[in-house]
Formats: C-alpha cells, sequence, structure tokens
C-alpha cells in the first residue's frame, strides 16, 4: 500500500513499530535515550513533563526517534503541523528564502511582506493583518489592540477597560495572559496579576450577557477550547456572541491559534456556526511547523487605531516567516486540507464514538482531525494511556488527568489513522 504523507509517496510503515534486540525482543529503555533525557533535565528548567521519547528525525505523520523507533504523531504540535512534519512545499519555500534573507526587522520593508499581508487579510476576509511570532504574542497583540480601539474609538474612559473571556481558557502563559487563566498550574506564584478582566463560564451565553457593561471592549473566546480538552461549546454559543458584541459595540476576538487553519474541516472553526469575528488570531499552523509565525488579523477601523511606536517586534513579518506563510496561505486556498480534516474527521469520531459505547471511555469531543477523549478512570489517567500508547509507537498527549488529545496532522493517511487507533483499542483492552 502506497500513502502520501508530506507530500512525499511513503511505504505504508511495517510493524512491529520498534527495531529489535539480538534476542528478538523490542528495544525499550536504553542508554542513549536515557542520556538525551538526563542532560536536557540537568540544564533545562522543569516547566515541562514530556513523555520519555527524544525525536530525532520526522516526516509526514510519522517521527523516529534517536534509537531509530518510528512513532505515529497524534498531537501535530497542538496544531502547529497540520500540513505534516518536513512537508517538501513549505521546506522549499524556507530553503529557497533562506538563500536570499531572512530577517530586515521592520526597520526597512522586505519584498515578502506586502504579499503575506495582502494574503491572510484576504484569506480572513478582512483588510489588515499585524504579524507576530507566538501565539501568546499575538493574543497580547489582540488584547492591545481591544483596549486602544476602546479608548480611540469606542470612547471608554481611560484606564477603565474590560474584556469578557471564557473559564477554562488557555491562551498563553504571559503574565497578562495567566491574569486571566482559571488554570492553578498557570496563575500559581506568578502574581500579581493584570486587571481588567471578566471571566464567565465558556458555553453560557447569559453570563456572557450579563458580564458585558459600557466599559467592555471585547469578548475573547477560542472557538473551540483545546487545552481544556477541545471543548466544543454548545449549537448557538459562537452566534449568539457575534449577535450580542454587534449590538454593544464590542469587539469579537476569536483565538483560532489551534482551531484554525483546517483542523476542524473549515479554514476556521468559526465557521461551522457562520460565523465572522471582528479580530483573528492566528499562530500555530500559520508557520507550518517550519518557523513562528502568528498574527492579529482584523478590518481598518480596528487595527487602524495603531500608530509608529505603539506595538511592534524585531521578528515579526520576516521575510522568512512571510515566505513560509504565503506557502501555507496557497496550500490552504487549495481547500484540499479542509476536505481532508472532514472527511477523516468524521472517521476519526465514529471509531472513538463506538469506544465510548463500551464504556472505555466516558465521552469523546471535537470537530475535524481533533478530538478530547476522557478515560474511564478504571483504565488509567491520561498520562498512563500516552505512556501506554508511546510503548506501542503512538504519541498523544494528556490534559487535565483524565483526558487525552488527538490530533494528527491533516496529510496522515486513513492507514495509519486506523493503526493508531487499534493500538489506543489495544492498549484500553476494548
Amino acid at each position: 500500500m502506497r500513502a502520501t504523507i508530506g507530500n512525499r509517496p511513503q511505504t505504508h510503515p511495517p510493524l512491529p513499530w520498534c527495531r529489535s534486540s539480538r534476542n528478538g525482543d523490542p528495544v525499550t529503555a536504553t542508554e542513549t535515550t536515557e542520556a538525551f533525557i538526563a542532560s536536557a533535565e540537568a540544564h533545562s528548567a522543569h516547566n515541562y513533563h514530556p513523555l520519555p521519547v527524544v525525536v530525532a528525525t520526522a516526516d509526514g505523520a510519522w517521527m523516529t526517534d534517536v534509537e531509530g523507533r518510528r512513532f505515529l504523531d497524534l498531537l501535530a504540535g497542538y496544531s502547529a503541523l497540520n500540513f505534516g512534519h518536513g512537508n517538501r512545499r513549505l521546506i522549499d519555500a524556507a530553503k529557497a528564502q533562506l538563500e536570499r534573507v531572512t530577517l530586515t526587522s521592520r526597520a526597512f520593508h522586505h519584498d515578502r511582506f506586502a504579499d503575506f499581508c495582502r494574503e491572510l487579510a484576504s484569506l480572513c476576509g478582512k483588510d489588515m493583518v499585524l504579524p507576530m511570532n507566538t501565539g501568546a504574542e499575538a493574543v497580547e497583540t489582540a488584547v492591545k489592540t481591544a483596549r486602544k480601539w476602546g479608548y480611540r474609538v469606542k470612547g471608554v474612559p481611560d484606564g477603565r477597560a474590560r474584556i469578557v473571556v471564557a473559564s477554562d481558557n488557555f491562551h498563553g502563559r504571559t503574565t497578562t495572559i495567566i491574569s486571566f487563566s482559571t488554570d492553578p498550574e498557570a496563575r500559581a506564584d506568578f502574581g500579581p496579576y493584570t486587571p481588567g478582566f471578566d471571566i464567565v463560564p465558556y458555553g453560557d451565553l447569559a453570563a456572557v450577557r450579563e458580564a458585558v457593561t459600557e466599559e467592555t471592549v471585547a469578548v475573547l473566546l477560542e472557538p473551540i477550547q483545546g487545552e481544556a480538552g477541545v471543548l466544543v461549546p454548545p449549537p448557538g454559543y459562537l452566534a449568539g456572541v457575534r449577535e450580542l458584541t454587534r449590538e454593544r459595540n464590542v469587539l469579537f476576538i476569536a483565538d483560532e491559534i489551534q482551531s484554525g487553519l483546517g483542523r476542524t474541516g473549515k479554514t476556521f472553526a468559526c465557521e461551522h456556526e457562520g460565523v465572522v469575528p471582528d479580530v483573528y488570531v492566528l499562530g500555530k499552523a500559520l508557520g507550518g511547523g517550519v518557523v513562528p509565525v502568528s498574527a492579529v488579523v482584523a478590518d481598518r477601523d480596528v487595527l487602524g487605531v495603531f500608530r509608529p511606536g505603539e506595538h511592534g517586534s524585531t521578528f515579526g513579518g520576516n521575510p522568512l516567516a512571510c515566505a513560509v506563510a504565503l506557502e501555507v496561505i496557497a496550500m490552504l486556498r487549495s481547500g484540499e486540507y479542509q476536505r481532508r480534516a472532514a472527511e477523516l474527521g468524521e472517521h476519526l469520531h465514529h471509531e472513538l464514538g463506538l469506544l465510548a459505547s463500551t464504556g472505555h471511555v466516558t465521552e469523546v469531543r471535537g470537530r475535524g482531525l481533533w478530538a478530547g477523549v476522557d478515560i474511564a478512570p478504571a483504565y488509567g489517567s491520561g498520562r498512563e494511556i500516552s505512556e501506554k500508547l508511546m510503548d506501542r509507537g503512538v504519541l498523544v498527549k494528556d490534559t487535565h488527568g483524565v483526558t487525552i488529545r488527538i490530533a494528527p496532522p491533516l496529510v496522515i493517511s486513513k492507514e495509519d489513522l486506523d493503526w493508531g487507533l487499534a493500538q489506543l483499542r489495544d492498549v484500553l483492552g476494548a
């Protein structure tokens, strides 16, 4: 069987997935892997708790570790790798730009910037783009944009602007962003916190309506909450927020960093309810897993509030980032990746639904090639299931104790996806 992975024909991977020792037993925790991990633990801050695998190379939906073991990637860098590892179009675009110019800073113009801004604005149906690098930077930029708009356009008294956000959100880990997080791990010991945010339950339209006042400048939401466990809001919620924000002269800011750019079967997750927000916050897949690229995209009456010197980034909108992002935009315009996510996503959720019907998982949520799977406590924690899957050559990540997230690259073949799901069934004994 042949599959196209990362734009390269590739033979379906042989099984078993791991190489064997001389006596035929699978190679497991080796000294080499342990040495890499021990060195990392000794010389890096312990702000992550990764699975004990050390990746050396990757292609399409597959990664290979330092021991030559192959793993099916069902996380895709939290959607940063929507187009797969080593996607040839993106690598070629990056290589071509590397030979020309990679950075000018915004002190000067460069010849990729205008095309990037025009094409991304067009993809979003908006007028203007403010490029940054990471998702958290883009969210911070959106917060500053909303406040500036509130003071200069809406007429909110100086220093009084407020933004409504949802509980269980994940928008990043800067000081301002964790100030409106409800996750104790994100907040503890990092105060004092930035004021100006009103937190309401996610999916509760009435709570949003009650929270909005004349001093509210924006409602900031994830159309689907990723870190919280791939929580999809109730039908009509996003459309209701859109209607409410229009009525009250408030900006609707959609954080599509994880949910956008093909992941849910649409270019943007908001499209599932026919919603167009005032402001898109984009990142992750915009850089194709090659370079960090993020952006705030809105119309001129919103982003036009900025004047020179009021906001910026040395690397934001650099030539290399623009070249890669332009190729990402061109790929999205084909619709191929959105269709693939929709079709394979329907299959994914059907198969996961069967697991739910057996009682091995208690709930499955998501849309497109994105799922949060709550493991029944009798079968282990999310971390334990992730580790067992790793031992079988499948990489996922847990969140909030009982949940594993499944978000493969959109280029994954149906055969590989089915193989990964078979490993999950085996681990659960289903």
